[in-house]
């Protein structure tokens, strides 16, 4: 079972736990069903086998063999009648239950699937952008390998037909949401569904009001179109480009948008009608590709990470800081990671907490409004997932007596110390919640990587305040989820990583000096970063301690399945480069004891330290012989 879904059937779990207070037999409810959602875009007839300008499109041959597949394997069509009855307590869904839908409303659905669909007798959700319906003769859509016309989208009549014929349920795919829109002060263009639109003649972000009354709008006149033109309001919401957020969901919800779906992965359980998961299919997959992508094991997929000072891109020159992107840009393409951890806040005089932050925010100076592009050139250049790294609790208010105030008070000034706020203090989750929010409102991310600075000694927070050193960890752990909570408004299903000092893992009994334990970072995050650094922890022989620290990990159930060893690639106390041929041998040494997800700090893009080319053979998660670079 996948933590994914292993996390979703615990919401469910909890829910019914809830529900046994007002016990009834029929209350007593079955685990929630299970869906799979494919998503579909082009049907077309003359899709090359690979390497095709478009790689969203399906052929028709191998799409008629999906549909053949699925069939011949106990898969069980269902459409969103079925889907809603089940989520609301009615049947459950039948075992394989699977929707596919179709975005864009392109005319191949019409004449390729839609003869398919009724051949199969497979019900389908097709979601249309109701402005390119509606296009004018004279109007083209920029649709990626060329410039679609009219002649492209399904006509009004041809979704009344396909509805009439009770397979095919309309959907909103918004009426003019599917297009990027200007993001910062750079020029990058992202969806226009999340983003908040800045102005650069006022230099000032659309303020929530305004982005919620545009969402609205649109919305609004998606379902008018089409309620005015097939005799059925919408129910369904189709997010363009899965970018949405909890506020985007509650404006759909008040218009009576009650489904709504991104593209998340493979089966689900159905808790929820809020973000349903799709699974995305590219490059015209056969039916022995297709069958493979169906029985996936997201589990065994392997994270391999880079955390990459922001500090170290920003330059107040913007010509420099143009050129350290670029290097930036060019150096994580060519070494392939799945994952970028990077940084949001501003270090300059590297004491481990923030003077200043990369986005607009209501607390702290902003350094630069830097964070959002950076983060989003990895994504569409790179090809890399980013993860926002932010402290928890080590952040320096402007206001000095708010600062000395929320601040923790033992040992204030010690050497080595980082400048904490105390989290027992509701002002103080207050305060960092803010800049949580405030960074997820201006900002692509896709996780959130809590800082090492979440930490807690016997005495930090005052006698009788969470003496005991699980109390002091469970603290921790509530008060950085709370963090999440806030950002996920903004940006649901984010993916959490939170650093872990090695030393808990191998002296349980150093919990009372941090304030964390493995196991409790297992249960509560997606992923535990632990600090596989022994240089920074004085290891007389650094590789058998990491086999050691990996041997004591494997001792806690799933340890290895969700903790990433970050390794070090610089000793601090001589401020010496760790050669990359010696993180290359470290790294598989490990592999070969059992791990699965790896990565390193920090990485000086400006030097190529570690070195690029035994690095990228320890942390590409792309296969040999890799791409030139």
């Amino acid at each position: 079972m996948s933590r994914i879904t292993t996390r979703i059937r615990a919401r469910a779990v909890a829910l019914a736990l809830l529900g046994l207070l007002l016990w009834t037999p029929a209350s007593m409810a079955a685990p929630p069903s299970e869906l799979l959602v494919i998503s579909y875009h082009d049907i077309r007839d003359d899709v090359d086998a690979s390497g095709d300008p478009d790689a969203y499109a399906t052929s028709t041959h191998n799409f008629a063999a999906h549909l053949d597949w699925l069939s011949g394997h106990g898969y069980t069509p269902v459409d969103l009648d079925r889907i809603v009855a089940a989520q609301r307590g009615g049947p459950p869904l039948p075992p394989k239950a699977v929707l596919l839908t179709f975005d864009d409303g392109l005319r191949s659905h019409y004449t390729h699937a839609y003869p398919l669909l009724q051949a199969y007798g497979y019900p389908a959700l097709m979601a249309v952008v109701t402005d390119w319906v509606d296009l004018a003769p004279q109007r083209t859509v920029d649709y990626g390998p060329r410039a679609f016309d009219r002649d492209d989208f399904m006509t009004w009549a041809q979704l009344r037909e396909m509805q009439a014929s009770g397979l095919v349920e309309v959907a909103s795919h918004s009426h003019d949401l599917h297009r990027g829109v200007l993001a910062n002060p750079q020029g990058n263009l992202t969806p226009a569904a999340i983003t908040r639109i800045f102005d650069p003649t006022s230099a000032r972000y659309e303020s929530e009001a305004v982005y919620r009354e545009r969402l609205r709008a649109d919305l609004l006149r998606s379902i008018e179109a089409i309620a005015g033109n097939t005799a059925a309001r919408p129910r369904a919401i189709v997010w363009p480009y899965a970018a949405y957020s909890d506020e985007a969901n509650r404006v759909a919800d008040d218009l009576g948008l009650e489904v709504s779906f991104d593209l998340e992965g493979l089966a689900r359980p159905l808790v929820d009608l809020h973000g349903l998961s799709r699974l995305l299919l590219v490059d015209n997959p056969d039916v022995v590709e297709f069958a493979r992508e169906l029985r996936r094991d997201e589990e065994r997929l392997a994270m391999r990470a880079i955390q990459v000072d922001l500090d170290y891109v920003y330059d107040p020159d913007p010509a420099q800081l143009e050129r350290n992107l670029d290097t930036l840009i060019e150096r994580i393409r060519g070494l392939g990671p799945t994952h970028v951890f990077l940084q949001a806040f501003a270090d300059p005089d590297g004491n481990g907490s923030a003077d200043a932050l990369y986005f607009p925010n209501r607390h702290l100076p902003v350094r630069a409004d830097l964070y959002n592009r950076v983060a989003w050139q990895l994504r569409t250049r790179a090809g890399t997932k980013v993860l926002a790294w932010l402290p928890v609790l080590g952040y320096e208010p402007t206001d000095a007596a708010f600062a000395e105030q929320m601040r923790i008070r033992d040992e204030p000034g010690a050497e080595g110390e980082v400048y904490r706020l105390d989290p027992s203090d509701p002002r103080v989750l207050a305060y960092v919640g803010d800049i949580y929010e405030d960074l997820a409102v201006a900002s692509y991310i896709e996780g959130l990587l809590f800082h090492d600075d979440a930490y807690l000694r016997d005495g930090d927070l005052g006698a009788g305040s969470a003496d005991e050193p699980t109390e002091r960890t469970q603290l921790l752990v509530d008060f950085s989820l709370a963090l999440a909570a806030r950002a996920e408004r903004w940006r649901p299903k984010l993916v959490t990583v939170r650093n872990l000092y090695a030393r808990p893992v191998l002296q349980p009994g150093s919990e009372a000096w941090f304030g964390q334990r493995l196991d409790a970072f297992l249960d509560a995050y997606d992923y535990t970063a632990l600090m596989a650094m022994p240089w920074m922890e004085g290891a007389a022989d650094p590789d058998r301690w990491l086999l050691d620290l990996v041997a004591a990990v494997d001792r806690h159930p799933d340890g290895l399945a969700r903790t990433v060893f970050e390794l070090q690639t610089v000793d601090w106390r001589t401020q010496t480069p760790i050669p990359g041929e010696r993180l290359q041998s470290q790294m598989r040494a490990m592999q070969a004891a059992g791990v699965r997800h790896l990565g390193y700090y920090p990485d000086d893009f400006v030097r190529d330290l570690p070195a690029f080319e035994p690095t990228r053979a320890a942390i590409s998660s792309r296969s040999f012989p890799y791409p030139p670079r």
